[in-house]
Parts: C-alpha cells; sequence; structure tokens
C-alpha cells in the first residue's frame, strides 16, 4: 500500500460518520410505503430532514460503489469514500449494494425506497453494469437494451418527476487489461455505450467513471494497480486472513481514487453540487 495513505483509515472516519448520518435520515422517512411500484409518483409521506440548502446526493449502484463494515476493512466501494471529496453543504446517501443490476435494483423495491425520499434540490448517481451482464444468473441480467431503458424511464425520468437531477455514471474499469500491450480494457463496453447514449438522448449529466478510470490505470500500470483492487497477501489484514486476489472490488485506497475521479468530474458538470466538491488535488 502506498505511503501516503498508511493512515487512511482514520482519516475518513469523520467522513463516515456524515455519511451514515445522511443514510439513516433518508431511511427513516421511508416507511412501510417505500416499496411501492418504481417509476410511479407518489405524495411523500414524511418529509426528510434537510442538511443543508445544497441537499442529499443519492447513490444506486452495486458492490462496486457501497459502503462496507469494519468487518470488511480494506475493502471500500467508490460511494463510501466520496463524502471525503464535498463539502459539509452535501450529504452523501449511498444505496449502493452487491449483487444489483439496473433491473434488479428496481425489482426489488430498492429505487423506489429512494423516490420515496428524494425531494427537489436532491441528486441521484446512477452506476450499474458489472452484475447486469452476467449471462448466467437470471436475477441479475438485463440485455443492454433493456438496460439502457430502466435508465431512461425509472432512473432518469422518474428521478426528474420528483424534482430531482439524476446523474448517470458509467461502469467502473475492473482490473482487466492486455497484456501485450500494457493498456487495461474497456470493461463491460455495451453497457458503457448504451449508459452514454442514454445521457445524451435525454440530456442527463454523466460522469464517464469508466474512461477516468481506465484512464488512471493506464497511468499507474498493472502492477501498481495492485494497490488499487483487493489484492491482499496472507496475514496483511485480519479481515482476509488467507489473502485475496480480487479484480473487481477494491481496497479503501483505490476506492479514495475513483471517489476522487467521479467528484473532478462533477466539478466539471455545471451542476449546483459542483461548486461544493473539495480536496481532488493528488
Amino acid at each position: 500500500m502506498p505511503p501516503a495513505f498508511r493512515n487512511s483509515h482514520a482519516r475518513h472516519s469523520a467522513d463516515r460518520r456524515r455519511f451514515l448520518l445522511g443514510t439513516a435520515a433518508a431511511l427513516g422517512a421511508a416507511g412501510a410505503a417505500a416499496f411501492g411500484l418504481p417509476g410511479t409518483a407518489s405524495a411523500r409521506t414524511a418529509q426528510t430532514p434537510r442538511a443543508s440548502a445544497t441537499g442529499t446526493l443519492y447513490i444506486a449502484s452495486d458492490s462496486t460503489a457501497q459502503t462496507y463494515n469494519s468487518g470488511y476493512y480494506p475493502q471500500a466501494g467508490w460511494g463510501q469514500t466520496l463524502p471525503g471529496f464535498f463539502s459539509s453543504s452535501v450529504t452523501v446517501a449511498n444505496r449502493a449494494i452487491g449483487g444489483r443490476s439496473s433491473r434488479s435494483f428496481i425489482e426489488q423495491g430498492r429505487l423506489a425506497a429512494i423516490h420515496q425520499v428524494i425531494a427537489p434540490g436532491d441528486y441521484l448517481f446512477v452506476q450499474f453494469g458489472h452484475n447486469d451482464a452476467t449471462v448466467g444468473n437470471a436475477e441479475r441480467y438485463t440485455s443492454p437494451a433493456d438496460y439502457k431503458e430502466y435508465l431512461r424511464n425509472d432512473y432518469i425520468r422518474g428521478t426528474r418527476a420528483r424534482g430531482a437531477t439524476p446523474v448517470i455514471v458509467t461502469p467502473v474499469s475492473r482490473r482487466s487489461y492486455n497484456a501485450s500491450t500494457g493498456q487495461f480494457n474497456v470493461s463491460f463496453p455495451a453497457y458503457v455505450d448504451a449508459a452514454k447514449a442514454v445521457a445524451a438522448e435525454e440530456g442527463a449529466p454523466l460522469v464517464d467513471l469508466s474512461a477516468l478510470s481506465r484512464a488512471y490505470l493506464n497511468s499507474i500500470g498493472i502492477e501498481a494497480s495492485k494497490n488499487v483492487f483487493l489484492w491482499l497477501n496472507p496475514g496483511q489484514y485480519p479481515n482476509f486472513p488467507n489473502g485475496i486476489s480480487d479484480d473487481t472490488h477494491f481496497q479503501e485506497y483505490g476506492a479514495t481514487q475513483m471517489s476522487r475521479l467521479v467528484a473532478q468530474a462533477v466539478a466539471r458538470l455545471g451542476l449546483p453540487i459542483s461548486g461544493e466538491v473539495r480536496n481532488t488535488a493528488v
């Protein structure tokens, strides 16, 4: 692990507390009606306490973005470390959860739970693709064409119907590379293309995390990318006594680099939240 990141666990504790407070506030308003039909208008049965005039940034995504408890350290998702790159005016409510695709996140009522509490001035960051592409898993698999329409109808239009702003995030890169060239491959290209196309068609803000993460990985190289992903030696961390070689999920250091890329992109979008980006210098 790079020396500059040895004390990262302590550095992000305050951000985690702020994240947990924001998520708890959002969940408290959901109530029994949180699992209504996705994409349909519904009255807010309870008002979510507003942390600031800027509002709440919700995240709908999978295990690459989710928040992990201390029993998984140093594993982390980019949504977990994202609060560190915004001012205190922004509350991050990370609803990302492992194993979900754009379709199953809707079918399980998770998008409806967000739509129950999201309000004008809030944001919904949407990143799927990893699980959508699992052809052999009927619960998760979503064709690129269906994925595009879920993004359009449920995530983009359904969020706008509630006065909030959807932000489409292309799927973050895996540790997949061409051994001959040393360059990293585009992960889930059909889903990347679909996400970019629907964002353009709907005029939705886009964070091309696929391209940004790939450029970053190319800049540090194949060997150094092990410090980004969950590559751990046996005995290095108590939570992974046998070590692990995981080319999809991130160590806290890697999750922080991915959330830094997200925040840098948000700063360039020209949204009200763009002016709240902080601490993105490497």
